[in-house]
């Protein structure tokens, strides 16, 4: 952030009164200019033994599944926002709703909110999806998968429905989509690759 949308004056750096971090302020117009983390909501729909995943028609990660998910809109509670993703993404609607899982990533400056629910319905694709498919688990792509939340869902999702229970969890990513898709930290690539 480099000015003002309060009044346009070019912003500093400084840690306000009765603060305890660096904020953008201005210097102008003493508006203090908040950079907080964005909520991304999302659902698994289901059907029966399957679960409705969507290949990205977008960066990042163009062309590889996810969940049907998205950024929380001003006005909209996290369920209302789940809801319209999967809509808009899948064309799907969702019943019988509950939230199931939560991520903290904070180095992306991201919180994530996911609920499974079952699928009413039929299904199609957005205007940010190729494709939109129902996958049994020893049907999905776990090498294609666009993001480690994605991998950490599905691999909680087909344990908890062994036993028929869905505890709400709290974490932060896991390194099993580094596992599927081979990735590797820049420190550990190898010159050919």
């Amino acid at each position: 952030m480099n000015y003002c949308s309060n009044c346009g004056a070019k912003l500093i750096q400084q840690i306000p009164a009765d603060d305890n971090r660096l904020r953008h302020v201005c210097p102008q117009c003493d508006v203090v200019h908040y950079l907080n983390p964005k909520v991304v909501v999302g659902c698994l729909p289901i059907a029966g033994d399957k679960v409705l995943l969507c290949r990205r028609a977008i960066a990042p990660r163009l062309g590889f599944w996810t969940i049907p998910a998205g950024f929380m809109e001003n006005g909209e509670t996290m369920l209302a926002g789940a809801l319209r993703e999967t809509l808009e993404e899948a064309a799907a609607k969702v019943k019988d709703e509950a939230l199931y899982r939560l991520f903290d990533i904070p180095h992306i400056n991201q919180v994530y909110v996911f609920y499974r629910g079952n699928l009413d319905g039929g299904f199609g694709i957005g205007p940010e999806s190729l494709e939109s498919k129902l996958f049994t688990e020893a049907e999905i792509p776990w090498s294609e998968l666009a993001f480690p939340i994605v991998t950490d869902v599905l691999t909680e999702y087909f344990e908890d429905r062994k036993t028929d229970t869905y505890p709400i969890r709290v974490s932060t990513p896991s390194p099993l989509w580094a596992k599927h898709v081979g990735w590797k930290p820049n420190s550990e690539r190898t010159v050919e690759e």
